[in-house]
């Protein structure tokens, strides 16, 4: 299949990408900056474009057979919040606008386990601008499927694996740092996390693409732990101490002066982001390991992976 995937040089697009190449399907890469990508990093064609513009989705969507729509803004804080609601919603709105026009008889979207609730809680929260945006997209999604549209969202948990240690690869960095000693701490270390593994994420993805699911909701997370259990492995495999667990409240005035210094500097931490780690973010993702042949690979096997690259 020919398949467009919009954020194709991301941290989750790419690994898309190179799964799409792998399993003999035609992908072409849509992303600000696309073309500036090596061709040997990145299998398919590019197309330059951004997700809020109308006209370049249009045309990098004719002929397709599919798309797969994980462009997003990660970022843990932009200068100007609508920027979320303009590539988060809006782009998912134009995105829906022209597989409708074209008649793209698939769509897959990602969207992020902060969409859902936590634990313990009936509807979800908005901590932050990109949580507040991601959940407003998941509704857009929602309405899509109950008027008929062909769009499968997958919710991804903590992805995490070896690959350039972006915004979009939390754990990469949190294993960068850690192992550099220059992780200050760490915030809400027992509370859960579903850590999702890269591979079996986007592998998840293009089983969406080429099955006959329905339109529907799938749930792509990992294993349910604490975050300290990242720091117990690289302990156990490096030696390397656990770092020092910053309280909940310590954690919000970090974040509250962190917002104060965002006019030199983005934030490292905010006060969003301390209250989502203060948070349980458990996924079951056992209909999805029916339905799509989901994989969950182990964290201990997964941070190995990561090591392997980072040492």
């Amino acid at each position: 299949m020919k398949i467009l995937v919009t954020g194709g040089t991301g941290y989750l697009g790419g690994a898309v990408v190179r799964a799409l190449a792998r399993r003999g399907h035609d992908p072409i890469v849509f992303a600000r900056h696309a073309t500036s990508v090596p061709s040997d990093t990145l299998p398919g064609a590019r197309v330059d474009g951004d997700v809020r513009d109308r006209a370049a989705v249009l045309s990098a969507a004719r002929g397709v057979d599919a798309v797969c729509h994980t462009a997003a803004s990660v970022h843990v804080w932009q200068k100007d919040p609508a920027d979320f609601d303009r590539v988060n919603v809006g782009g998912l709105e134009t995105v829906l606008d022209v597989c409708a026009t074209q008649g793209t008889s698939r769509l897959v979207y990602t969207s992020s386990f902060l969409a859902l609730p936590p634990q313990g809680h009936r509807r979800p929260i908005e901590a932050n601008d990109y949580q507040r945006s991601k959940v407003r997209a998941r509704e857009v999604a929602r309405t899509a499927v109950r008027r008929g549209l062909p769009i499968v969202t997958l919710v991804p948990g903590v992805i995490y694996g070896p690959g350039a240690e972006t915004e979009g690869n939390l754990v990469g960095r949190l294993v960068r740092n850690h192992l550099a000693g220059c992780l200050p701490g760490i915030v809400g270390a027992e509370r859960i996390w579903s850590f999702a593994y890269i591979q079996d994420v986007a592998n998840a993805h293009v089983t969406a693409l080429e099955s006959a699911v329905k339109a529907d909701e799938y749930v792509v997370g990992g294993q349910n732990l604490p975050q300290l259990r990242l720091f117990e492995l690289l302990r156990e495999l490096t030696g390397t101490p656990l770092p020092r667990r910053v309280p909940a409240s310590i954690a919000w005035i970090l974040g509250w002066i962190e917002e104060r210094a965002a006019r030199r500097r983005p934030p490292r931490l905010t006060r969003g982001m301390a209250r989502i780690l203060h948070h349980d973010w458990p996924l079951d993702s056992a209909r999805s390991v029916d339905e799509l042949n989901y994989h969950v690979t182990p964290l201990a096997e997964g941070i190995r992976e990561v090591l392997a690259q980072a040492l």
